[in-house]
């Protein structure tokens, strides 16, 4: 069953890097500013919810399963996190850290303002996301 969910886990990576990949670079091409169109804020919504649910299954998903189908000890998130450092998946610790903090300020913010203020760590995180989940991705096509 691990390796069934596993496998199942790679392909939904597989589709959230495509999304996430394709939000980052409208938004990049949107870039920073003081005031958005509606149309540019809906594109930069967007990317801060891509990038909340891919870091979120990034580590509760798949990292999980990964740990589930190696036989590791599954333990709280700061082992699942640890184990993924030991086999180069995430380059730092803290990294992730200041990811999920990013990721918490964008579930728990409900008015427009508080976003614009998230949207630059999105962009400058959302690129090194992006290569974490493409390292796990290798990774699990290699085990």
């Amino acid at each position: 069953m691990s390796r069934e969910n596993l496998l199942k886990n790679l392909e939904a990576l597989q589709k959230q890097i495509f999304w996430l990949n394709i939000s980052i670079q409208e938004c990049h091409t949107i870039g920073i500013k003081e005031n958005y169109s509606i149309d540019e804020f809906g594109k930069l919504e967007t990317l801060t919810s891509r990038f909340s649910r891919s870091i979120d299954f990034l580590i509760r998903k798949m990292f999980r399963s990964i740990d589930d189908y190696e036989l590791e000890n599954q333990g709280t998130l700061i082992d699942v996190v640890n184990n993924a450092h030991k086999r180069g998946l995430i380059s730092s610790v803290e990294e992730v850290r200041v990811i999920k903090d990013i990721r918490n300020e964008i579930v728990h913010e409900y008015v427009e303002e508080g976003l614009l203020d998230v949207f630059e760590d999105v962009l400058k995180y959302g690129e090194k996301l992006l290569k974490m989940m493409k390292q796990t991705e290798v990774y699990c096509r290699n085990v």
